[in-house]
């Protein structure tokens, strides 16, 4: 028909071919292929409003640039109500009800574990952009699909950070649950790596209350390490740290350093919570800017504002991002199958079996599943590419709190460490960080507890060699002063050390006025004088 209209004169052929053209679109948009996929999250929280809201555009910003697609994915949403039993509960009514090709979701960790189990028997993919804890890949699950970064994957940069600054002993805090525990045992092995000990694990309850906190904090104040790595999330993270801050635990020569769980939202948090915060160190999944990053958050905050208009404290963070790369993931990949029969075969079942008998198996999933896996973009968020069934990312930021909100101090990648840009010129160290009590010192990371004692020190007051040592006494007021080549070199020495040890010097002399005589006599001296 089209080669028949080259005849006609230029102006009747062009409106003769946009009418075809229009018909031909609508006749695309009757012929699509709807394929149901769930979304499983907590609608009551910010993340699961937030994810829905990132989701929902994700699809409408995908079919509208690929209008010619054949297949359009159809939301399928559930709310999980915070609950383990709640998301396998969504996840089970999806499958039998819906018959959904793909789950996107659960939203935690704890979650996940209970709804994998019925996406393997389902073959269906389940795609969580929140998920993070290490423990979900030992399931070895195959229809899992982590679109968000394992928190293992963060490890070797808090790891580079404790050696560039030559820390030898941290303290771990961490929440008492899925998420906390995950990513101990990898950061464990990390830091023995580098000869860097961990000297104590306070492990806190996801439900403590700020009583319960402080009794922890105080227990660390007694403690002579001051090196912190947090590995928490909101609300029990800000309070932490708000309680430290009121019992002096923010002041000089204190060290925090966060994971990814509290770096990701410090954009979120009150201002009151940054100014207990000052000082603190963290990393995060670097996120390359983009106009169709920029252009996305104006739309976003245009759409959530419109949604929650009660609500003016609602911000994006990186898991909305995930959210919308992996919506945008999955309408691909199912494009990818083409005009496949997206249907359950049904299990047989009788009279007594239960509800997960009568779940039934996707026949397109396995080929879905490899289509995912094999899926590359640009995304909001980067690269979007699935390695051993999880995101990877190439590099971290490191940022540093200060003033009202983050500074970007440096960043690590696999293949140059610590680096202040991301160019191969850049210096392998990190830019100027202002530390705890707005100190520019780097922290020795150890101090003796405020209840120990001093090292006290044995100083010989002899008549000869004051070149060496030579003790001397002020008589207006009676205070002892020690110097010498010496005692230069002791205290050179010890200010050299990786921590903090503060020490005394305790000058001695026989009873009878004169230096002690032979080495044993010394040591006896010694011995009076400092026991």
């Amino acid at each position: 028909m089209r080669n028949n209209l080259t005849q006609l004169p230029l102006y009747l052929f062009c409106c003769l071919s946009l009418w075809i053209f229009f018909i031909e679109m609508a006749m695309a948009q009757n012929t699509t292929i709807p394929v149901k996929v769930g979304v499983v999250l907590d609608m009551d929280t910010w993340l699961g409003k937030m994810g829905l809201s990132c989701i929902s555009m994700a699809l409408s910003d995908f079919y509208a640039y690929h209008g010619h697609y054949k297949t359009r994915l159809i939301p399928k949403i559930r709310d999980s109500k915070r609950d383990v039993v709640g998301a396998a509960a969504a996840a089970l009514y999806l499958l039998q009800n819906e018959e959904v090709q793909a789950i996107i979701g659960p939203a935690s960790s704890l979650q996940a574990n209970f709804v994998i189990g019925l996406g393997d028997k389902a073959h269906v993919p389940i795609i969580s952009f929140s998920a993070t804890s290490p423990s979900l890949s030992s399931l070895r699950s195959q229809y899992f699909v982590r679109a968000t970064l394992n928190d293992s994957a963060q490890v070797p940069a808090i790891r580079a950070i404790v050696q560039a600054f030559g820390w030898r002993q941290v303290v771990l805090i961490y929440l008492d649950n899925e998420y906390g525990n995950g990513v101990i045992p990898y950061l464990t092995d990390a830091l023995q790596e580098i000869d860097t000990r961990i000297s104590y694990r306070s492990v806190i309850h996801p439900l403590a209350t700020d009583d319960q906190i402080l009794e922890e904090l105080y227990k660390l104040m007694t403690m002579p390490t001051r090196v912190f790595i947090v590995h928490m999330f909101a609300p029990i993270g800000p309070r932490l740290f708000v309680r430290a801050n009121e019992i002096g635990m923010m002041e000089e020569g204190y060290v925090w350093i966060l994971t990814d769980g509290l770096t990701d939202i410090l954009g979120t948090l009150d201002p009151s919570v940054i100014d207990s915060m000052q000082g603190v160190l963290g990393v995060k999944p670097h996120v390359p800017r983009s106009k169709k990053l920029e252009s996305f958050k104006i739309r976003w905050k245009r759409e959530i504002q419109q949604e929650y208009p009660t609500n003016e404290s609602f911000e994006l963070n990186i898991f909305g991002l995930w959210a919308y790369d992996a919506a945008c993931g999955l309408a691909m990949a199912v494009e990818k199958l083409g005009a496949t029969n997206f249907r359950f075969q049904k299990s047989n079942f009788s009279r007594n079996s239960t509800d997960l008998d009568t779940v039934g198996v996707s026949l397109i999933g396995p080929n879905l599943l490899q289509s995912l896996l094999y899926t590359r973009f640009r995304g909001l968020s980067g690269d979007f590419q699935i390695v051993n069934r999880q995101l990877q990312s190439s590099a971290f930021e490191v940022v540093n709190v200060i003033g009202k909100g983050e500074r970007g101090v440096g960043f690590w990648t696999p293949e140059n460490g610590t680096v202040r840009k991301l160019d191969s010129t850049s210096k392998p160290n990190l830019g100027t960080i202002v530390w705890p009590g707005e100190s520019p010192s780097i922290p020795k990371g150890w101090v003796l507890p405020t209840n120990g004692k001093k090292l006290r020190i044995g100083v010989p007051v002899t008549k000869g060699f004051g070149e060496f040592v030579k003790v001397t006494r002020d008589p207006s007021s009676n205070a002892t002063k020690v110097s010498g080549f010496s005692i230069a070199v002791f205290d050179a020495v010890m200010a050299a050390l990786p921590y903090a040890v503060p020490y005394e010097y305790i000058p001695f002399q026989t009873p009878d006025g004169n230096p002690a005589g032979d080495d044993n006599d010394l040591i006896y001296q010694v011995y009076l004088q400092v026991s």
